[in-house]
């Protein structure tokens, strides 16, 4: 849920303003209003953004070279420029690692290049040079190497690698020739000498990681308060720039947004002050700002919601009403109760070691449940596919699956009628809440269109839906659906915008309504048959890298064929629990933000909650 919001409007006069904005941060309730003007063009506060990022990055650059159990330092007071000082003897630090990192690289490369030509000594043939013999170096295809080259230039056959022949001439100095091979350039040193300077280059580099180390502990405490001191000046620059200056510049005007349950603090703290102040209900046009408010299982899947949009203040936030779909989105189509284990105890294991991260643990931990529970019903563990499991056998007929219940679904696999029915009630529950919604925006007159469209729907399935069951409606049920059908109707073609007073509009909106509705409900039906889809996949895959395991270990000697077995099933299902994770994050999300969030009425665009504060 959105929490509850005061708008204030602060009066100060401007010799009591600096000492009256320390109090307003100290107490770190108010979100300031923005606006747009003078703000972007500002070039200090750029500046200083601009900073902050830059010390962000380091500070996160930084923290990768903090060894373990390490304990940095206590910061420092950094005075002038002695802040930009310390960002650029990191940025050198890096530059001379990554230096050595490229000349390691390169040099690693190079002595692969001259390994062909062998422990030469470079001072041998310098001799050579002296005494008036020149050396050249070709490369050439075998099947172009010309032997009379041997007798006419004096050609010696170095190495022979692939289909390559390496050789070199050698011939008097003042003795021109040309020979149809590529030419190439000798490096001073030889293969075994380059690799003693990629030795010697990589002690450099163990050293410099050494002095990022020291740098790290020595420094990383002072990086991080010179970030948030400088993240609470650009604040203190962002709010006087949008401070507005009333009376001849003599009062200054302020304007922030307070959590109702703090605006008794707020009003306590502002009757010791030397203010005018006003409060009052934030209007819909007002950019009041959004703080969500939800209980522990809701609010783990909070960041699902930022990651779109924030709700704007005057809706309903839709994090508790889509997060359960979400969760059993996923474990359909992960599908797989072995998976879903792991999950379960990658999240325990993030709760227990990393509490930091305690929401993402939990949030694990309650798909890796959704995702056992899947694969357990659907008889699906490993790619095992359970119901055909020896030990199991009292049980098998209770697992969902085509050979206990297709025969139920009129010839249909069970999981893809589940998926389809599960479809039709998060579109009409996401329907309902938009009739919500708007009545709480507008009033119940503006959802009466949206209210139509919902009972008509479900007029229909209870209509249909028994039949297909095999049960039949007594004729006065009937004949009630079909005048509440008929109401509906109505309403819909008659009474699809309140505010038109011509009859002939609202029929041309309400004809272009219904066949916006039809084709696009269809649409998003069809979309969560998905869920079955990526769900049958992985098990199919799963189970095929099963039973290439096992064919292949069963044909080796017992001593020997487990290893190839179990590196085709770890391999095997690695690969197809990451492609499964990954449909069964990114389509969840799909259907949250298109199909919910389109049917819900969502409009989004809201503001996030940021007091001004130390």
């Amino acid at each position: 849920m959105i929490t509850k919001m005061k708008k204030y409007t602060f009066l100060v006069f401007h010799r009591d303003y600096e000492q009256f904005l320390l109090r307003l941060r100290e107490a770190g309730m108010v979100h300031i209003s923005q606006k747009a003007e003078g703000i972007t063009d500002n070039q200090l506060l750029n500046g200083q953004i601009a900073l902050c990022q830059r010390i962000d990055k380091t500070v996160n650059a930084v923290e990768t070279y903090l060894p373990e159990d390490a304990h940095p330092l206590q910061e420092k007071a950094l005075e002038g420029n002695e802040l930009t000082g310390l960002l650029n003897a990191f940025d050198a630090l890096q530059a001379e690692k990554a230096q050595l990192e490229q000349s390691i690289s390169a040099t690693e490369k190079e002595a692969q290049r001259m390994q062909v030509w062998g422990e030469f000594s470079s001072e041998r043939l310098s001799q050579l040079q002296t005494a008036g013999y020149h050396l050249r170096y070709f490369v050439v295809d075998s099947g172009k190497y010309n032997a009379e080259w041997e007798q006419l230039y004096h050609a010696f056959r170095v190495a022979e690698q692939g289909s390559k022949v390496y050789f070199l001439t050698v011939n008097p100095s003042n003795e021109e020739f040309a020979i149809d091979a590529e030419e190439i350039k000798l490096n001073g040193h030889n293969c075994i000498q380059l690799q003693n300077d990629v030795e010697a280059l990589r002690g450099l580099l163990v050293a410099k990681n050494a002095d990022l180390q020291k740098y790290a502990l020595a420094n990383l405490l002072t990086l991080k308060a010179a970030s948030k001191s400088t993240q609470e000046a650009i604040d203190w620059q962002c709010v006087e720039l949008n401070t507005e200056s009333v009376a001849d510049d003599s009062l200054k005007l302020l304007e922030g947004f307070c959590p109702e349950e703090q605006s008794a603090e707020l009003k306590k703290m502002l009757e010791a002050e030397t203010v005018y102040y006003l409060e009052e209900e934030p209007a819909q046009t007002d950019a009041t700002p959004i703080k969500l408010r939800n209980n522990f299982f809701a609010r783990l899947f909070e960041p699902i919601t930022r990651l779109y949009s924030l709700p704007n203040y005057c809706e309903i936030d839709p994090t508790a009403f889509f997060a359960p779909f979400f969760m059993l989105f996923f474990g359909l189509c992960l599908g797989d109760g072995g998976y879903g284990l792991l999950i379960l105890l990658a999240g325990i294991i993030l709760l227990i070691k990393k509490p930091n991260f305690k929401n993402w643990g939990w949030l694990a931990v309650f798909m890796g449940c959704s995702t056992m529970i899947v694969g357990i019903l659907t008889g699906m563990f490993f790619g095992i596919e359970l119901e055909k499991v020896a030990f199991l056998k009292p049980v098998k007929e209770y697992f969902i699956t085509d050979n206990n219940f297709k025969a139920a679904c009129h010839g249909y696999s069970p999981m893809m009628v589940f998926a389809i029915a599960i479809g039709i009630f998060q579109v009409l529950f996401a329907m309902g809440f938009k009739v919500a919604k708007i009545t709480l925006q507008k009033g119940f007159k503006y959802a009466a269109y949206d209210c139509a469209w919902l009972v008509f729907l479900v007029s229909c399935l209870v209509m249909f839906v028994p039949a297909l069951l095999g049960f039949t409606l007594p004729l006065w049920g009937t004949y009630a659906l079909y005048g509440l059908m008929g109401l509906c109707a109505l309403l819909i073609l008659f009474y699809s915008n309140p505010d038109r007073k011509f009859l002939v509009l609202n029929i041309g909106s309400g004809l272009w309504g219904t066949y916006n509705m039809v084709s696009g409900l269809l649409g998003d039906i069809l979309s969560y048959i998905r869920l079955f889809a990526l769900g049958l996949a992985g098990g199919i895959l799963g189970n095929v890298f099963n039973q290439l395991a096992m064919q292949v270990g069963s044909g080796m000697p017992a001593w020997i064929g487990w290893l190839p077995m179990v590196l085709i099933m770890v391999f095997g299902h690695g690969l197809n629990f990451a492609l499964s994770f990954i449909s069964a994050v990114v389509h969840p999300l799909r259907l949250t933000f298109v199909e919910f969030y389109k049917n819900a009425g969502f409009e989004g665009g809201g503001l996030e909650y940021k007091p001004f504060k130390k």
